[in-house]
């Protein structure tokens, strides 16, 4: 029996101004869910050029969920993006120049050339980069938002990890905590339905990932994560109650994963008549057709929008080309960190 309240779809542009965002918020919001699929389709090319080492890894239909959480951030929240979750780079402002040439390895991109191709993030914009054992990432965010309360700042985290993670112990423990202390974190959930090939079925017993909530004593909601505004709207509302005082919620976003869990995987095990059903929703096409009949997207402001992002693209692209490899001797520089280089020491 769910448990979890599930999350009504955005109706209207007057439910949209009451969440905060006006005509010129809408066009952006979908200016970068194009850019952010306009950037992993370029990957996917360059990689097949072979100019990105390592394997290739997407969130083809996972663009809604991460562009309406990051939307809902503060200036000064901080979040733990995960390699589905390149709309959150996006909207936080990171270059997409830097992005490719971290796809490549280059010096400019955001960690330098220093680790792999999705493992980045920028801090100084509130994003703390990945590791690979995925579920770790949600004590770091607690852990960021035990200091937002030790020095009383009305700062949130936000913590991704996918269904597959939520075995982890890394998850129970992270959201124990927040719990108990009432934190200010938000756990957003990208339920792509897929644990490399394990179905959900066989990943967990409950109806929703969210109605686990409620046994941390926190809040549990699900959305349809191919509905950007939905997204936005609850990822909104658990993001100020945080900063209020509020404590978690677990915000679980339901969509499918699109291609194969990275690029040298088919996804041949997942039923077609699956990617038949969810094409039908793809989010971009789902938010530009809600433009259309409800915000008079007209077909100029889109063939505008549509040549500013494969310019941007281009450049983008060509300027990461430039970017130079690594040098060997400094591999080691911006790894550790000194004393000084610590904001507020632990020992004061």
């Amino acid at each position: 029996m769910a448990v979890a309240r599930e999350a009504e779809p955005v109706s209207s542009l007057r439910e949209v101004k009451e969440a905060g965002l006006d005509r010129e918020d809408l066009l952006n919001v979908y200016r970068s869910l194009l850019l952010t699929r306009g950037i992993e389709d370029r990957g996917h090319i360059l990689y097949k050029q072979g100019k990105i080492p390592g394997s290739f890894y997407t969130g083809r239909g996972n663009e809604a969920a991460s562009v309406g959480v990051a939307t809902a951030m503060g200036p000064d929240d901080v979040g733990t993006p995960l390699h589905r979750d390149m709309g959150v780079h996006v909207v936080r402002g990171v270059e997409p120049w830097r992005i490719f040439a971290q796809y490549m390895g280059r010096v400019d991109g955001p960690t330098r050339g220093r680790d792999g191709n999705v493992h980045m993030a920028d801090n100084k914009l509130g994003l703390i980069a990945m590791v690979s054992h995925l579920p770790a990432m949600l004590p770091v965010a607690v852990g960021c938002a035990l200091a937002f309360r030790i020095r009383e700042e009305k700062r949130v985290a936000l913590a991704w990890f996918g269904e597959g993670a939520s075995a982890r112990g890394d998850t129970h423990e992270g959201m124990n905590f927040a719990g108990t202390r009432r934190l200010p974190v938000v756990f957003v959930c990208d339920n792509n339905q897929w644990a490399y090939s394990t179905p959900t079925h066989l990943e967990y017993a409950c109806e929703n990932l969210a109605d686990r909530a409620q046994a941390y004593g926190f809040d549990g909601v699900v959305v349809d994560g191919t509905d950007v505004l939905a997204v936005y709207r609850e990822a909104k509302r658990a993001i100020e109650k945080a900063r209020e005082g509020g404590g978690p919620t677990l915000l679980e976003c339901m969509t499918l994963r699109m291609e194969g869990h990275a690029v040298h995987d088919d996804a041949s095990y997942v039923p077609k008549e699956m990617f038949e059903e969810w094409a039908k929703r793809d989010p971009l096409e789902r938010f530009r057709s809600w433009l259309r009949e409800n915000a008079d997207l007209t077909d100029e402001e889109e063939e505008e929008i549509a040549g500013q992002i494969k310019k941007t693209l281009s450049d983008a692209i060509r300027r990461a080309d430039e970017s130079p490899l690594p040098n060997p001797d400094d591999l080691t520089e911006g790894v550790y960190a000194s004393p000084e280089d610590l904001d507020t020491p632990h020992h004061k």
